[in-house]
């Protein structure tokens, strides 16, 4: 994707544009209303920073650079006094355009307008009446977003579905002739907002006619602007670099320029001064401790004068070394092209800003380090400036996977022996920052000194695979990996691999390679999956409607161990992945522990098959970060092989809220208080559970989130007859009371293990146990029912019945069993 990745959603939910009354909507005298710059200017100030929405999924119906301002393509696009939708309307053959003036509504939070019209007729449907709600999302001044719904309640089935699409406006990069570059992203999806058997005929009609329309959408607006070719973007990298040039570096001036202080200047002035003494003073007498050829000072002043001149001369001699040593250095590696074929990673340092001085009212002499991928490139020095001009190009040779960071540090250079001074640093995060925007940006310094001047430098960075396509490259990648796991990986759709770039916000050139049902383990275990790609370990959750997320480079692991099922893991081993101190600072939110290092531990457990998910972990580890040493030695642990089964036959899917209906519904004559002692976690609870038929019946002590909230985990195994595959359950309990304190609300997550297509899903159950009024006597019991797929199934309605038989069987025989128990109380 071009445009910038971002977690923000978009509200699918808006309400439906009825035609009533809207049919009647006719273009306002604007003289009252604010013009469309002004409310520009007011959008603009009540900008909070947000990004820019991510595309949406249906697909990118426009994708292009244009040579114009961003400003002016929004003005050219939505402004109100624009013709180019008047001129839009006449190429697609659209009447009775009516465009209404852009409003603040919400509270003057949100800017929006009307727009209908009739669109054609087709030779499949008749010209119908469209509707389109347009409102800004976001706009700074550069990027702009503005979300449409289009309805059409004429056509068959109008009232089932909305269009909806999402224009971005961004900075585009720059052009060698020096204009502004735009670039223009649409993109759309489809919004049922009721059920219909027609939805396929439905998609496919609206995607050919959606197609169809912005074609020539996008022909107009080439006819007004110009679009930018892509082969002249493709260039821009050689363009970009070729302008660079090199400050012209006289050793003259720089040695003027460096020797121009204090202390040269006072040097040799007391130097000339001392032997223009000695050559107007006469010899003195031989006293004292003197002889012939050793003349020593006479008094104190004398000494204090030969102890100046010493320490003046050793300034004077480690200054001319430094200068001498640090010419030698011009840039270790500037103009060495990059080897090999692969990740090819190019760094121009064009330049530095307010770089901070290790002396108190001096200037510095600064260099830039750069490592990657352990590979290091150095500077030049520039002596003396807060502000230095470097233009040099860096390359690194070529890399078989693409790289995670870049650590950027600038130093103070104080001679060949002495430790260097660090005056700020920076790290270059490729998973989090779009590459298109580092081709030319300001990158603030981190530490004491650097903020506190505010340091940056000015970069370039280009990352390029030179070995072409994609997916040639995953290819490769997956038949490294299956040697190393010993199983087949197969490769995930593009739809997949979106999905998953998407959730955590990773650039195209990241693909999944494999994911994982598991438990997170911090105070409680969280139910989850794990998902692993090449450069990248992430945990996704979203339990009792409470989403977590977050993911860590290989690179930061310090450790993987395996510690053996205990009691508290509900009989899984526990996977134990250490961080080096310091990182994966994003990610402490969901590490167990932190000792006192630093390093960050997270804890996952519960693993549908742990052969294969620790086999892969390891082996990605490997592969990224282990020495050849460390390789060896891990290899050799590993020494047993086994046949392993695959967990990846299906694919992922971004999860949201589970839909819930109610499957039960009874009234006991037993309070609320009482009841609940089935989930209370004693003897009750146990002897309920076992004669349900849930064996090694276990579970954890409820742990407060807060006040009103508690949660727990339960382990147990089913019997033959509730299931002939025998198998086990992992489940989150949460406990809150209800709103008017009269009864409790029981949300519980169950996973099952050993089961076919177990991992496919996680079933969600919702108890929920109100006190009856006082003359009624007992409380009433309603249990809801959900289904949250993690995995595509073609059998997912057939499952979904027989698991939705069986829990309306075991929840009669357990509230009954219930009642039995707690009655005679």
């Amino acid at each position: 994707m071009s445009s910038s990745s971002s977690h923000r959603s978009i509200d699918s939910d808006q309400p439906e544009i009825t035609k009533v009354e809207v049919s009647e909507v006719k273009t306002e005298d604007q003289s009252s209303e604010e013009t469309f710059e002004e409310a520009m200017k007011k959008v603009q100030s009540l900008d909070q920073g947000s990004e820019i929405p991510t595309n949406l999924p249906g697909g990118l119906l426009v994708d292009q650079h244009y040579t114009i301002a961003p400003e002016d393509l929004n003005v050219l696009l939505f402004s109100s006094d624009s013709n180019f939708l008047k001129s839009l309307a006449d190429v697609q053959g659209s009447t009775e355009l009516q465009v209404g003036p852009w409003k603040f509504e919400d509270g003057g939070e949100s800017l929006k307008r009307l727009v209908t019209y009739v669109k054609a007729p087709s030779k499949l449907i008749k010209a119908v009446k469209a509707f389109e709600d347009q409102t800004y999302l976001k706009a700074d001044g550069k990027n702009f977003a503005v979300f449409v719904v289009v309805s059409t309640p004429d056509v068959v089935y109008g009232s089932t579905f909305r269009v909806e699409l999402l224009y971005t406006i961004t900075p585009g990069p720059e052009l060698p002739s020096g204009e502004q570059c735009s670039h223009l992203v649409i993109s759309w999806r489809m919004n049922f907002i009721q059920s219909t058997m027609m939805r396929g005929m439905i998609e496919n009609g609206a995607r050919q006619g959606m197609k169809e329309s912005f074609e020539q959408y996008a022909s107009l607006l080439s006819q007004d602007v110009k679009p930018v070719d892509v082969t002249e973007l493709s260039s821009s990298k050689e363009q970009a670099l070729a302008s660079l040039q090199a400050e012209p570096q006289s050793d003259w001036k720089l040695a003027v320029q460096y020797f121009a202080n204090f202390t040269v200047v006072s040097t040799v002035f007391i130097g000339l001064y001392v032997l223009v003494h000695i050559w107007l003073a006469a010899p003195s007498i031989i006293q004292g401790l003197e002889f012939a050829g050793l003349d020593l000072p006479d008094s104190i002043g004398e000494f204090v004068v030969c102890a100046v001149l010493v320490l003046q001369g050793e300034r004077m001699l480690g200054l001319i070394s430094r200068f001498i040593k640090a010419r030698a250095q011009k840039g270790s590696d500037h103009g060495i092209k990059a080897q090999g074929d692969g990740w090819l990673l190019t760094v121009a340092l064009l330049e530095g800003s307010n770089l901070a001085s290790a002396e108190s009212g001096g200037f510095s002499d600064p260099y830039v380090v750069f490592t990657c991928n352990g590979k290091v490139r150095t500077s030049s020095i520039k002596f003396q400036k807060s502000n230095p001009l470097w233009n040099e190009v860096f390359e690194f040779d070529a890399m078989d996977d693409p790289p995670s960071v870049m650590d950027v540090e600038v130093y103070d250079f104080d001679g060949p022996f002495d430790s260097a001074t660090c005056l700020g640093h920076a790290e270059i995060n490729f998973l989090k920052a779009n590459i298109s925007d580092l081709a030319d940006t300001w990158v603030p310094l981190e530490g004491k000194l650097a903020f506190a001047c505010q340091s940056k430098l000015h970069l370039r960075i280009f990352l390029d695979n030179t070995r072409g396509a994609t997916g040639n490259v995953t290819k490769d990648y997956l038949n490294k990996m299956e040697k190393e796991v010993g199983k087949k990986i197969n490769m995930r759709s593009p739809q997949t691999n979106s999905a998953f770039q998407k959730l955590f916000g990773l650039p195209p050139e990241e693909f999944l390679i494999n994911d994982f049902t598991c438990h997170l383990k911090r105070k409680m275990p969280l139910q989850g999956r794990l998902f692993l790609s090449p450069r990248i370990i992430g945990f996704h959750a979203n339990l009792f409607g409470k989403k977590t997320k977050f993911f860590f480079l290989w690179e930061d692991i310090e450790d993987i161990q395996v510690i053996p099922p205990t009691f508290s893991s509900m009989g899984s081993p526990i996977v134990v992945i250490t961080l080096r101190p310091g990182r994966g600072v994003d990610a402490r939110h969901g590490a167990k522990t932190q000792d006192e290092q630093g390093r960050l531990h997270f804890n996952f457990q519960s693993f549908v098959s742990f052969n294969v998910a620790h086999r892969t972990v390891m082996a990605l580890w490997k592969a990224k970060s282990l020495t050849p040493e460390q390789k060896v030695k891990v290899v050799e642990q590993e020494s047993e092989t086994k046949t392993l089964i695959s967990e990846d036959s299906g694919s992922y899917l971004v999860l949201d809220d589970v839909s819930m209906s109610e499957i039960h519904s009874c009234s006991l004559p037993i309070p609320a208080s009482f009841l609940m002692e089935i989930f209370s976690g004693g003897e009750v609870d146990r002897r309920v559970m076992e004669n349900s038929g849930c064996l090694n019946y276990s579970y954890t002590p409820w742990v407060s989130e807060n006040c009103d909230i508690s949660e727990r985990a339960v382990y147990y195994k089913f019997e033959k007859h509730v299931s002939s595959y025998k198998g086990e359950v992992t489940s989150t309990q949460q406990r809150s009371p209800l709103l008017d304190g009269k009864g409790w609300l029981v949300e519980e997550v169950l996973n099952l293990h050993g089961v076919p297509l177990g991992d496919y899903f996680n079933i969600h159950l919702r108890y929920q146990i109100e006190d009856l009024p006082p003359k009624a006597k007992g409380c009433r019991v309603s249990v809801f029912f959900g289904i949250e797929w993690l995995k595509n199934a073609k059998n997912q309605k057939r499952i979904t019945k027989n698991i939705l038989q069986n829990l309306q069987e075991r929840i009669k025989v357990t509230f009954s069993l219930a009642e039995k128990e707690l009655l005679p109380r």
